[in-house]
């Protein structure tokens, strides 16, 4: 049986980590979609698709599920009721799709796909927007990722570029001419 497990992943964290442990109990193999794929270099959207989808495997080579997974990035089509045949169309087939997203839930439910909702860990502190959060105020983000993934946003300067998408054209911190 193979299950899809679909985010955003901006950045992939230890909540995701943990999510995809459990969904390894129930499946033998998982697609991992990287949705909004081609969203990147904005405040929620830091990380292009390719980061992205080199942090996810980057933090899988690190575990026991590397050979069970499959990871493939997937533009948004703005067209909700074509949504489900659009996924279908671009990543390899599945069985069984988790995920907590009520649109998400909404529409595979009703093209008559199982649909299971995965137990959120640690929502509070494992949260893409609380660990961007940190990253701009110069906290203490690091642990809440795979040790992976942090040297992965180290390397490509992430934290560097999440500060300045952030940055108005009006913000006094902002560079000017």
């Amino acid at each position: 049986m193979r299950g899809l497990y679909i985010g955003r992943f901006q950045p992939y964290h230890l909540g995701h980590q943990a999510v995809l442990k459990k969904i390894a109990e129930e499946v033998e193999e998982i697609v991992i979609v990287i949705g909004s794929a081609q969203e990147s270099h904005a405040p929620d959207n830091p990380f292009t698709g390719g980061e992205r989808v080199e942090m996810i495997y980057a933090a899988l080579s690190e575990s026991d599920m590397r050979e069970r997974c499959v990871v493939t990035p997937l533009q948004d089509i703005k067209r909700n009721s074509v949504w489900v045949s659009h996924l279908q169309s671009m990543v390899p087939s599945f069985d069984v799709v988790y995920s907590n997203n009520p649109l998400v839930v909404q529409l595979i439910s009703e093209a008559g796909i199982q649909i299971r909702k995965p137990p959120m860990y640690q929502r509070d502190l494992y949260s893409g927007t609380a660990i961007r959060k940190l990253m701009r105020e110069n906290g203490d983000w690091a642990g809440l990722v795979p040790a992976a993934v942090a040297r992965f946003i180290e390397e490509k300067g992430g934290v560097e570029r999440l500060i300045s998408v952030s940055k108005s054209d009006s913000d006094p911190a902002g560079d000017s001419f």
